[in-house]
């Protein structure tokens, strides 16, 4: 929104100002929860640094974040039965802010989840192993709902962020999952339920490749640090 924009909205109806009052609010919401990525990312990168330099490996592939569009944020509240609102925003979603750790294997996953959970300034709201007990599409990925204080201009403010924490892998194929499965209508086309199979497959000759690789690491690292 332009500065003209707001200033139109400004000397509108009451009904325009409420609006910018609300749309205000949101926005400023959005940053906190951008800035409550960067404190979960920051973190990430001291630790896979410090691995990078004391052990010779980096367990973190990379990392991605990202934070819910409106409209899915909006969608989300409407099936709960929720007002679009910052305050049902913050009550209700623990997944406006979401930051994805990419491992190399399925122990650093583990190891990662660990170690964030020591942080005495992260509160762990809620686990999900997805590895141990896969959804029934075949995705797997470990998740965790964090909390994190903020420290603004106005004070301290708990902030969630969901993390995401799986192999090269798992992310191959949820990305790619994702883009085949939600296409629109896909559901009604001839031969839906074995493409869901195909699927299903898929994801199981993946952790099957992740175990292989889990247990070539284990093998040599009963003769060499890795």
């Amino acid at each position: 929104m332009t500065k003209d924009e707001v200033k139109k909205l400004r000397m509108a109806s009451p009904e325009s100002l409420h609006f910018l009052n609300n749309a205000t609010k949101f926005y400023n919401l959005m940053m906190m929860y951008r800035c409550a990525i960067r404190e979960i990312q920051t973190k990430l990168e001291v630790l896979d640094d410090e691995f990078s330099v004391e052990n010779n490996r980096n367990p973190i592939s990379f990392i991605k974040t990202r934070i819910k569009q409106p409209n899915s944020i909006y969608d989300k509240l409407q099936k709960m039965g929720y007002e679009f609102t910052t305050e049902n925003i913050q009550t209700y979603l623990n997944d406006v802010a979401g930051v994805r750790i990419v491992c190399a294997f399925i122990d650093d996953i583990y190891m990662i989840s660990d170690l964030i959970t020591q942080q005495d300034d992260i509160k762990v709201i809620e686990i999900k192993d997805y590895i141990k007990n896969p959804k029934s599409n075949g995705y797997r990925s470990y998740h965790m709902i964090v909390e994190i204080p903020v420290f603004f201009a106005k004070g301290k403010t708990p902030m969630r962020v969901e993390l995401q924490i799986r192999t090269n892998g798992m992310d191959f194929w949820a990305t790619l999952e994702h883009q085949l499965r939600y296409k629109k209508g896909i559901e009604e086309m001839p031969g839906y339920d074995e493409i869901s199979e195909e699927l299903l497959h898929s994801a199981r000759a993946i952790i099957e490749a992740d175990n292989e690789m889990q247990r070539i690491k284990d093998k040599i690292g009963m003769f060499h640090e890795i």
